[in-house]
């Protein structure tokens, strides 16, 4: 359904340091830098940019904001995932917006919400069973 995610950024050395910590945890990485923007993804998907999640500075080159009712939600693979991405996103200028946990959306979705230093809701979410 989706193709790729771009969120605009008002200092983007700080939002790569911050990226650059994150998303690793989910198992991608940058794999495209400009002078205004950064790419992440799998090696494989970069290039064509499905998949990828990219940070920039905005177009019209008014300041970046974040949506009001927005987030973007990341997919991990286990809850491990999650509380690693929700602690590390801490430690490097997030601001939390919700602990990892089980929510009300159905019974295996556990999730965290953080902001990245522009203020863009990150939700990074397992939708599967805990296993021991």
């Amino acid at each position: 359904m989706f193709s790729h995610i771009c969120l605009g950024t008002n200092n983007l050395a700080e939002s790569i340091a911050f990226f650059d910590q994150v998303m690793p945890v989910l198992g991608v990485s940058r794999q495209d830098t400009g002078d205004t923007y950064a790419g992440y993804g799998s090696r494989e998907d970069i290039g064509s940019g499905v998949n990828c999640l990219f940070i920039g500075n905005t177009y019209n080159g008014e300041p970046a904001t974040a949506g009001n009712g927005v987030n973007i939600a990341l997919l991990a693979q286990t809850r491990e995932q999650v509380d690693k991405f929700h602690q590390i996103a801490l430690e490097n200028g997030g601001q939390d917006e919700g602990a990892p946990g089980l929510r009300d959306v159905h019974p295996h979705f556990y999730a965290a919400y953080v902001r990245d230093p522009t203020g863009n809701k990150l939700v990074v979410v397992c939708h599967t069973e805990q296993t021991s």
